[in-house]
């Protein structure tokens, strides 16, 4: 599932994850990007960039003047101005869990437009 992974240290410290190019059809790349607090705050940016468009949302938890401190910004742009507010497990193991497997169901919603 995955291309490559590199810690990121320009800009805010965090890891990028290239995910393989065969799980996608039509010719799209993706990456998530993930930053991770010592006080449990975090951001999991997930993207996708085909010739023509992005699609993208992102799950948060910081302290914000948008939301709530957990919060979810939709695809397909990810604005702060279509935040949701939501709630996210504790443990960062889970939250994993969480991103991945709705990673994986964009993926297979992919295929099946096809």
């Amino acid at each position: 599932m995955f291309e490559s992974a590199e810690i990121v240290k320009e800009g805010k410290l965090h890891l990028r994850v290239e995910l393989s190019g065969d799980y996608y059809p039509n010719e799209a790349s993706a990456r998530f990007e993930i930053r991770w607090y010592r006080n449990d705050d975090f951001n999991f940016h997930y993207q996708e960039q085909r010739r023509d468009s992005d699609w993208k949302c992102r799950w948060d938890r910081h302290p914000n003047a948008h939301n709530s401190r957990d919060h979810f910004h939709p695809p397909p742009a990810a604005s702060r101005i279509d935040a949701e507010n939501a709630q996210w497990p504790d443990d960062h193991r889970d939250v994993s869990r969480l991103v991945l497997d709705h990673i994986e169901e964009r993926i297979e919603m992919l295929w099946e437009q096809q």
